[in-house]
């Protein structure tokens, strides 16, 4: 059964340090679906305008990505343009051109509403209750955020996150949502009001796992390149919803969340070393498990 994700896909504009790009391929169901499709089937649930490139929607689906879900409407794709300083973990945003995106009412092909795993992406509340009424009986929800809807839809926020299995958040998300500064506190208090799992994105720093009973913790890849840090948190999305959905029909152990967890590290780990998602496109699978096992060096000891 496949992963269903539901997000933007857009042209983003990017300035950091380490150079620039204009209008290159972005959106977080792109990074997401990408990232995934190593791992599992995607039915992919977006809209673009005219002006999106044939040869992207082709490479997605050369890589299993079913494209159903998606929408080419009359206009243009949204498009967000920002900049980095050295401090990567901080985006700063200059402009967002909705376009198209801002109409987007997603309707679930009839083969997409049997999805047993479900990413909603970080669009407006609404519509992810909307994605929730459509499925029929997912296995696991995860749901991503941010702080535009932490601020503008609070109410119907707490409403989504009421009704799904996880939230992948990163650290000044959850803060702000929560009210509580120190990340186990604000992970515990998220997860009260109905999540029964909660992921921190850290950047640089990695990421930290809680769910009742159980705390995890994985580093970040210690890379020396590093140009663009825009999609690495929806591919780790990706990488983590997609290990789970490979592992459909077994029981799911706290072993394999864990394993999820590096999975989508390592696959994100990819991202930043190139602009939008170039790195994305060409892994092999020999690259991707090298990747792992240079995780598993990096925390593996012994007493």
């Amino acid at each position: 059964m496949s992963l269903l994700v539901v997000g933007s896909m857009a042209f983003d504009s990017i300035k950091s340090p380490f150079g620039e790009v204009d209008r290159v391929v972005g959106g977080s169901a792109t990074y997401f679906s990408l990232a995934a499709s190593y791992l599992t089937p995607v039915s992919l649930v977006s809209v673009v305008g005219r002006d999106f490139p044939r040869e992207t929607l082709e490479m997605l689906s050369a890589r299993g990505v079913d494209l159903q879900g998606l929408k080419v409407a009359d206009g243009v794709t949204f498009h967000w343009k920002g900049y980095y300083e050295y401090d990567l973990n901080i985006a700063h945003t200059v402009k967002t051109d909705l376009n198209v995106f801002e109409n987007f009412a997603p309707v679930l092909p009839a083969s997409f509403r049997e999805s047993r795993y479900v990413f909603l992406g970080n669009i407006d509340p609404r519509l992810q209750l909307d994605i929730l009424a459509q499925v029929r009986e997912p296995k696991i929800v995860a749901l991503d955020t941010m702080n535009f809807w932490i601020g503008k839809s609070p109410q119907l926020l707490r409403e989504v996150i009421r009704s799904v299995d996880i939230v992948i958040i990163n650290e000044a998300e959850i803060r702000e949502l929560t009210g509580e500064f120190n990340l186990v506190k604000a992970a515990r208090k998220l997860m009260r009001m109905g999540p029964a799992r909660v992921v921190i994105k850290r950047g640089e720093y990695g990421v930290l796992q809680m769910a009742d009973g159980e705390i995890f913790a994985a580093p970040a890849y210690p890379l020396e390149t590093i140009f663009d840090p825009t999609g690495a948190g929806d591919s780790f999305a990706g990488g983590f919803m997609g290990y789970l959905a490979s592992r459909d029909g077994a029981a799911l152990s706290e072993m394999d969340y864990r394993l999820a967890t590096i999975y989508g590290s390592a696959i994100a780990s990819f991202t930043v070393e190139a602009f939008s998602t170039e790195r994305l496109q060409g892994l092999s699978r020999e690259e991707i498990d090298s990747r792992l096992s240079a995780f598993r060096a990096l925390t593996e000891f012994r007493v």
